[in-house]
């Protein structure tokens, strides 16, 4: 029979002479050059409560506290009086400022409480549980931080479950993405909602092009049994590439969607850097093996020449390559420069399958795209936007990427604009993404060969023709420059 002292209800601070110990051996330790301070804790611990069972868990992998706040359980700080001299503080922990992620919204940023030492009452499915959160740093060391959870239950048995728990809701994605930046993965939330707006509608490629990358990717995930019917690894991989600014990023956002929405829902996995302390041989082995823990899953590597260079190539090889399977990963790569890969990366089969160009738009392309811009300047009564511009500002722009083309047009209406305030509209209405209006080739009238109804017509008397005219010499100019 465990003493009262020793059951959770029973916590420190409840008047008992030795219910301070632990918070007092901490806070000892912590003046002066510590060794392994999580020893110490733990054995603090097992002395102060002999008859109940201890278990350490990571922070990083057993966020309580997070799955408390999500209404999964109930956490109570317990903030007694720590004796008569109060020499210890009950809890320690910083406050760090975390700046607004738009600085035009006028929000004053948020601060993020980190915990260095806490205790806490906590209660899941009617069990109760003493939780110990404490930094266990040693000497002058900074990173990696080691802070865990110290739990304590009549059994250990309490405990696993409770941690298995916690573990299933933190690896669940709640409208996020997972993406692996500084050498571990984390749930984007901001990611998740810059893909809710993306649809092949508002993707301007040749629609045959369009089409085949569509069906490729619906094609693989539909086709598990006849993969395993064939006997053949049920992976793929596809490289977009091409000039800058042309759709290769919205077309892997579009695909993102288009998984995400499927009845099966497929997970996307983002990788934004390699970067990692432990090196990118780490890095590269934690991002396949989340990717075949959430597969059948969508793989990004977003500039692939940059991510994968000769100092990682043979990791990364080994990932795609090596004896683990990867059935169920369709990895994508994009890269602005295909020279730049690796041989054994980019023309091998069965790494990377297939190659799609991105190439800068056709003549028709850029109809439809300044057809876009004649859409969003519809409310804009100062500017003068008639359909025979569309197309003589698609003629003088060829061998632009949509992104050239976008910044002409940006650039002209910043010209174009009165005061701070409209310039403030025009920036906040530029994005590339993000409300395109549904085209399709067949709506724009022009042939091939730029023939249009316009060329008698005095376009000077229009203000947009005449700044975009001299945004395009300045645009062309530089593009000469860089080759």
């Amino acid at each position: 029979m465990e003493s009262n002292k020793d059951h959770p209800h029973h916590s420190p601070g409840h008047g008992h002479p030795s219910s301070e110990k632990t918070t007092a051996k901490f806070f000892d330790h912590a003046t002066a050059r510590r060794i392994d301070t999580q020893c110490v804790i733990a054995t603090t611990l097992k002395r102060q409560y002999p008859n109940l069972e201890l278990t350490i868990a990571p922070l990083f992998s057993s966020n309580l506290l997070g799955f408390a706040a999500a209404g999964h359980a109930t956490v109570t700080p317990l903030t007694q009086d720590l004796g008569s001299d109060n020499q210890y503080p009950t809890s320690l922990s910083t406050t760090l400022y975390v700046p607004p992620p738009r600085r035009i919204n006028n929000s004053p940023g948020f601060l993020v409480r980190e915990t260095i030492f806490a205790k806490y009452m906590l209660k899941w499915q009617d069990k109760e549980f003493l939780l110990y959160i404490a930094d266990g740093r040693d000497g002058e060391q900074a990173y990696p931080q080691v802070k865990n959870n110290y739990i304590l239950a009549p059994s250990t048995h309490l405990s696993e479950s409770l941690l298995l728990a916690a573990g299933k809701w933190s690896d669940a994605l709640l409208d996020e993405i997972w993406v692996f930046d500084g050498g571990w993965w984390q749930k984007s939330r901001e990611l998740w909602e810059s893909i809710q707006s993306a649809s092949w509608e508002n993707v301007i490629l040749d629609e045959g092009m369009k089409k085949t990358i569509i069906e490729d990717h619906l094609n693989f995930f539909n086709s598990r049994e006849t993969y395993q019917r064939l006997k053949v690894p049920w992976k793929r991989g596809v490289i977009y590439w091409g000039p800058p600014g042309n759709g290769k990023t919205i077309s892997i956002k579009a695909m993102m969607k288009t998984l995400l929405d499927r009845e099966d829902s497929v997970p996307s996995l983002y990788v934004r850097s390699l970067v990692s302390y432990a090196g990118p041989e780490y890095a590269i082995a934690s991002i396949f093996s989340k990717a075949r823990q959430m597969a059948p899953c969508y793989l990004i590597f977003e500039d692939l020449d940059s991510l994968v260079s000769d100092s990682v190539r043979s990791y990364f090889l080994n990932e795609v390559d090596g004896l683990k399977s990867n059935d169920g990963i369709f990895m994508i790569g994009s890269t602005n420069h295909l020279e730049r890969l690796d041989p054994g990366i980019s023309k091998r089969p069965s790494r990377f399958d297939r190659k799609y160009l991105f190439p800068n738009p056709d003549l028709k392309q850029r109809v439809m795209y300044c057809k876009f811009w004649q859409n969003k300047l519809k409310s804009n009564e100062a500017i003068e936007f008639p359909d025979v511009l569309t197309k003589k500002i698609a003629e003088i722009t060829n061998d632009f990427s949509f992104a050239y083309i976008q910044e002409a047009f940006v650039a002209s209406l910043l010209a174009i604009a009165r005061d701070s305030k409209e310039k403030e509209e025009v920036l906040a209405r530029s994005g590339i993404e993000d409300d395109w209006e549904r085209l399709t080739l067949e709506d724009s009238d022009v042939s091939e060969d730029g023939d249009d109804d316009g060329d008698d017509e005095d376009l000077d008397k229009y203000v947009l023709w005449v700044e975009i005219k001299k945004q395009v010499a300045i645009l062309r100019e530089g593009m000469e420059h860089e080759d």
